[in-house]
Parts: C-alpha cells; sequence; structure tokens
C-alpha cells in the first residue's frame, strides 16, 4: 500500500506541474493582452490602439516596411496595390490609414511600429498634409532617420517635390488651414518636415496612365527588396573560422549549371558544423530567390510534431495559404503548386530519405534553377536523395582549432603565452569539432591554470570520438539549479520563449536570471532575436539522454517525459493506479485509516492483511 500512496503522491505532482506550467504561460499572455500602458504610452485610447492594430499586417511588432498615406487618395489604388505586392514577395507591412483612428491624440502604437520597422515610406499625395496624423508620423521618421539611420523612402504621388518642398497648391491650403487650430511652434515643424523629406532621394510620379501604375510598384518594391537584402540572411555565428573555402567549393559545383535545379547533400558529424556551412552558402545565394525556405532540426521536429506540419511551414514560406492534414496531401500540392516558382531551400538534418521526398520530392517540383541544400549526419542519405553534389565536412585544421577556442577561452584570436600549451592541449582532445571547441573555451574563460590542468585530465580520459561526454563537463560544472534549467530547455522548451519559461523557474525558486546569464555564458543556450530559447541539436541530445539516464526501463521513474506516447502510456497507468487505491480506500477506510497511527510492526501486518484480501477480491493485481 506504500507503493500505492506513493504513487498518487506522484501522480498528484505531475498533474500540478502541468497546472503550473498552464498557469504561468496564461499569465505572461493575459499580461501581454493588458490595455494597461506604460507611463510613457500616453495619448492613445484602448479603441485606437484596436484601431491601429487592425490596420496592422500579421499581428506582430516587428515590420519590414511602415506604409504612412492618406486614404482617400490613395487607399484603395497605389496603397492597395503596393501593399499587396509587398506582402506577396514576403516583406512584412505596416499600412497606417488615418481613417480607422479616434481623436486627434496619435496612438502610441504607431511610434512603436515606425520604431520596429527598417523602412519608413511616405505616401506623399494631394491631401497628405491635410492629415495632422500624417504629418506627425513624417516628423517621426525623420527624427529616427537622423539619430538612428532609419530608412525613409518617400514616394511622390501624382504631384512634383518641388510643391512639397516649398508647400504649394494643396500643400499650402492645408497648412493654412491647420494653423487655425494649432500653435505655430507646431505647423512650423510639420512645414521643416515636408521641406526635408522632399530633399530625399525617392519615387516620383507624375499622373499616372493606365498600366504605369503596375510598374511603379515593381520599382518600389525592387528597391526594398534590395535595402532590405540583409533581412533574407540566416543567423551566422560571428566566430566564423576556417569555412570560406567550403562555402566556395559548394557554390562552385552549383556554378556547373545554374540554370538547372540543384541539390546539394552537406553530411558529417554532429557538431562539425554543417548547419553554419549551410546557412552561409544559403545567405550567399538568398538575393537571387525570390521564394526561400529554411527547415531546421528536421529529425527532431518530424518525430515530435509529424512530416506534414514541415509541409504546412515550407508551403508558407513560399507565400502559398494552403494547409495540408497529413504528409500525402502535402505531398500532391508541392509537385502542383511551385512548378513555376524558383526557390532557394535548406533542409536541416536530415535522417531519412523519407523525409526529403515529402519535402522536395523530385527535381521538377520546382522552377528551373531552384537549389536545395541538405544537411545530414548519414553518409547514404544525400545519395539515396540523388543529389548532384556532395560535400564531406570534416574535422578543423589544429591551426584553425585554436583560433576558434582561443575566441571563446581568451576573447581574441590567440592565447596568452602563459596559457599557450595548456591550450594546444585542450584543442587537440576536442578533435577539431567547432562545438566542442566552443564550448569547452567558454567554460574555461576566465579560470586559472589549476582549473585548466583538473579539466585537461578529464577531457583526455574521454575518448576521441565521445563529443557528447567532453560537453557534459560544462553540464557538470554547473549547480542544482542550472542543471534542472538546462534539462527544462533540452527536453521541451527549444524555441520557447524565455519569459514563459522565466515564469515556471521563478516559482520553483531556480533563480532563473542567473541560471540563463550562466548557461548563455558557457555556450550551452542561446537566446533567439525574439527571445526564444535555442540549443545545438547536441546538447539537446546529451540533456535527454541524462534523463534517460535515470531509469532507461521505466519511464515513469524518469524527472520528465518529451515523447508524447510515453507520457501518455505514465498517465493512463497512473491513473489506472490511482482508481484502484480509491476502490480500496472504498473498501477498507477503516483499516487504512487507523493503520497511521499503528507502530510500525503492527501497521506492517495491517497492510499485508488489506492487500492480501484484497487480492482474493480480484481488486489489485499483483
Amino acid at each position: 500500500m506504500n507503493r500505492d500512496l506513493v504513487l498518487r503522491c506522484s501522480f498528484t505532482v505531475l498533474v500540478a506541474s502541468v497546472l503550473l506550467y498552464v498557469v504561468a504561460r496564461n499569465f505572461v499572455k493575459i499580461n501581454k493582452k493588458s490595455p494597461c500602458r506604460k507611463a510613457d504610452d500616453t495619448g492613445a485610447s484602448s479603441s485606437s490602439a484596436a484601431s491601429s492594430s487592425s490596420a496592422t499586417s500579421a499581428g506582430s511588432d516587428s515590420y519590414d516596411v511602415f506604409l504612412s498615406f492618406h486614404g482617400e487618395d490613395t487607399r484603395n489604388t497605389f496603397v492597395d496595390h503596393l501593399y499587396k505586392r509587398l506582402m506577396d514577395v514576403g516583406i512584412r507591412v505596416f499600412r497606417d490609414d488615418e481613417e480607422l483612428h479616434k481623436g486627434e491624440k496619435i496612438d502610441a502604437n504607431l511610434f512603436h511600429a515606425i520604431k520596429n520597422s527598417k523602412i519608413s515610406m511616405p505616401i506623399l499625395s494631394r491631401n497628405y498634409a491635410s492629415s495632422v496624423w500624417c504629418l506627425r508620423e513624417l516628423v517621426d521618421m525623420l527624427e529616427r532617420m537622423k539619430s538612428v539611420g532609419h530608412v525613409v523612402l518617400p514616394i511622390f504621388y501624382q504631384i512634383k517635390p518641388s510643391r512639397v518642398r516649398h508647400q504649394k497648391g494643396s500643400f499650402e491650403k492645408s497648412l493654412s488651414h491647420l494653423r487655425r487650430r494649432y500653435s505655430e511652434e507646431g505647423v512650423g515643424k510639420w512645414k521643416g518636415a515636408l521641406q526635408e523629406v522632399a530633399s530625399l532621394t525617392g519615387f516620383e510620379s507624375k499622373k499616372i496612365a493606365d498600366g504605369l501604375e503596375g510598374e511603379l510598384v515593381d520599382r518600389v518594391v525592387r528597391k526594398v527588396l534590395s535595402e532590405k537584402k540583409n533581412a533574407f540572411q540566416l543567423v551566422v555565428t560571428d566566430q566564423l573560422v576556417g569555412i570560406d573555402d567550403a562555402v566556395e567549393h559548394i557554390l562552385r559545383l552549383l556554378d556547373d549549371n545554374p540554370g538547372a535545379t540543384q541539390i546539394v547533400g552537406i553530411y558529417g558529424m554532429g557538431g562539425i558544423g554543417k548547419t553554419t556551412l549551410a546557412k552561409a552558402v544559403h545567405n550567399k545565394l538568398s538575393n537571387q530567390f525570390q521564394y526561400r525556405s529554411f527547415l531546421a532540426d528536421i529529425r527532431e521536429s518530424s518525430k515530435r510534431n509529424g512530416i506534414f506540419n514541415l509541409q504546412n511551414q515550407f508551403i508558407s514560406d513560399l507565400k502559398e495559404k494552403h494547409q495540408v492534414p497529413n504528409m500525402d496531401e502535402g505531398i500532391r500540392i508541392l509537385e502542383s503548386r511551385f512548378i513555376n516558382k524558383k526557390v532557394l531551400v535548406l533542409l536541416d538534418d536530415v535522417d531519412d530519405n523519407i523525409q526529403i521526398k515529402a519535402l522536395v520530392g523530385k527535381h521538377d517540383w520546382f522552377g528551373k534553377g531552384s537549389k536545395i541544400i541538405i544537411t545530414t549526419r548519414i553518409s547514404s542519405v544525400p545519395d539515396e536523395a540523388g543529389v548532384e553534389c556532395k560535400f564531406e565536412l570534416k574535422e578543423m585544421a589544429g591551426d584553425k582549432s585554436l583560433i576558434l577556442f582561443s575566441r571563446h577561452a581568451f576573447k581574441k584570436d590567440s592565447p596568452p603565452w602563459e596559457f599557450d600549451s595548456l591550450s594546444r592541449d585542450v584543442v587537440s582532445t576536442a578533435g577539431g569539432v567547432p562545438l566542442a571547441l566552443e564550448i569547452v573555451g567558454s567554460f574555461l574563460h576566465g579560470k586559472d591554470q589549476e582549473f585548466w590542468q583538473d579539466a585537461l585530465k578529464k577531457l583526455k580520459v574521454v575518448p576521441r570520438e565521445k563529443v557528447q561526454e567532453r560537453l557534459k563537463i560544462s553540464y557538470d560544472a554547473l549547480n542544482n539549479d542550472e542543471q534542472q534549467i538546462f534539462l527544462d530547455i533540452a527536453c521541451f522548451l527549444i524555441g520557447a520563449n524565455l519569459r514563459y519559461a522565466y515564469y515556471m523557474w521563478d516559482v520553483c525558486n531556480f533563480s532563473p536570471k542567473l541560471g540563463i546569464e550562466t548557461l548563455r555564458s558557457m555556450s550551452l543556450i542561446k537566446i533567439g532575436d525574439h527571445g526564444e530559447l535555442k540549443m545545438h541539436d547536441l546538447l539537446r541530445d546529451l540533456g535527454r539522454k541524462l534523463v534517460c539516464q535515470e531509469d532507461y526501463n521505466a519511464p515513469m521513474n524518469r524527472s520528465r517525459l518529451w515523447v508524447h506516447e510515453d507520457a501518455m502510456k505514465v498517465l493512463e497507468r497512473k491513473k489506472c493506479l490511482f482508481v484502484h487505491l480509491v476502490s480500496v480506500l472504498c473498501v477498507f477506510p477503516l483499516e487504512l485509516t487507523c493503520c497511521t497511527d499503528l507502530p510500525i510492526g503492527q501497521k506492517k501486518e495491517k497492510e499485508r492483511g488489506a492487500n492480501s484480501i484484497s487480492k482474493k477480491k480480484g481488486i489489485i493485481s499483483s
């Protein structure tokens, strides 16, 4: 019966943990959606906030382009065409329309949108200056241009820049009208902004004849894409060492037949830098393609969410809105919808040819000139996929390894003389694996020579090929709270927003701020641009291996379960045991209750008797 009581407690703890995470997550969502403003967000009513948010695209607070325009002049013509075209090529747009605003105080959300946009585009039409909203936005755009280099691309729509610069015609009338309602100082600031924007290089269109408006839209889109070229670059570490030759080699392979659809396979051991190399190649090619897709960590994602979810992401990246319910439907959509689209695709960490067939299938699925990059740990996968170009990424050379290690251990390209010999010994144990060099270097940063010597002894004990065991030395150096945070991320939270996890760890008294900073400083995790938690797949596998070692044969005895099937089996088992326990309590309520007050010997005898009777009645199976 003691075992059943323990199981009941375990089940309760498990349920409580799940509820705690849900409560923490909902708490963050409630705070995020709260209509309350910070002290500096003045002058915006909740109604105007709702209005302005309806003018955005995609419901995010980060944009590529902020469109400022006078609705009556351009809303249903030029602006509508430009907005749709920008969205079609993957540009995130905030489309402000002053007709949606309530009251005269400019919404703080608009200033926030300008601040979080890479490019502002005022569309100066005949009645632009009649809108106080447009003028205030224009002032803010130009102030940000002067202070932080914000890009402002004006469009003079059916009006000459000279009329804007000197406030002639409709601009003169609008400003004259505004002088009756606003101070001379405020109107003077708007006049200055109009003069300034008219001196910028932008786009000018006189009265547009039929068919020419589309040409103007194309010119604007090309300019935005040119300004935004870096926005399509995948994030690659600043500490790149020794991959330039590999990048150039792969590009030469692809240049052999630039007009054909080609697949290149990059293979090598885990942690060797395959993904980094593939991203670098992708970044070199990205400005040649309108359609791009990066599908990360396919090996893990396909197990966790199914291959059809990756197909849905792929379809979305290629600017289609169709959602597929299963893999077969996904294949049908992919092979029929994108035959005329020239695409650049990066499939990261593939471990099964089925994944390749489900995502890129045959060469004729995509337009001519498409390029597909595949990374894998398994050398046979590229052969099975029929790739034209195959490249094996090998360990780093000794001199390159020392540079990479030194950048993390000493924040420079070479070790100080007193650490030179020790550094070379440590580098030799890492086997030219970039991930191991990065983590061991970060682990040893700022430590004295005695600490280095102790660490070197541990590293030398580990067999050369066991990279994970080298990484475990950094894990062992963490305190208990930091280890728990590391394991939580490895098992559950890769890709999750740090804020959600922070609340959970804070409730558990894990000191998350200190713990996260320690993990970051040791290169065990990274934080993405939008606050998402990141971890290399080798470190993720290490964390999950450590949890599995808690009990290889019984998942129910482990501290964490991340595989859906395992979790369901454990919950079902504990549910059955809980029901059995309740049945026993119903049959023997008095005996079991009194049992707690008896001496130990008599208590055990009572328990044996209760178990014996319950077995005879078929209540509990042994």
